[in-house]
């Protein structure tokens, strides 16, 4: 279940907010006037996304290559990084 909160939450309760981020390593949505307006997370919860979303894309990048017709022999291919591996 998401934590909400309103940014008068996190004026007054900051602490208790960032303690929460760091222990459930989640999310915390604040609103503004009712209606959502930040998400609040612990840095390190926001490296594991943002890490996600890059490995997300390399894989998007890899089934494009794919569709694309792209591809080698795995034999082929381990040659090429052995020989960028002994220079």
């Amino acid at each position: 279940m998401p934590s909400i909160k309103s940014s008068t939450d996190l004026r007054n309760n900051y602490n208790d907010i960032s303690t929460f981020c760091h222990k459930y390593n989640e999310p915390v949505f604040i609103t503004k006037n009712g209606q959502g307006d930040l998400a609040v997370m612990s840095i390190e919860t926001y490296e594991q996304l943002a890490g996600r979303l890059e490995l997300y894309g390399l894989l998007q990048e890899g089934l494009d290559d794919v569709v694309a017709g792209r591809t080698q022999p795995i034999d082929e291919a381990f040659d090429e990084i052995r020989a960028k591996i002994k220079r």
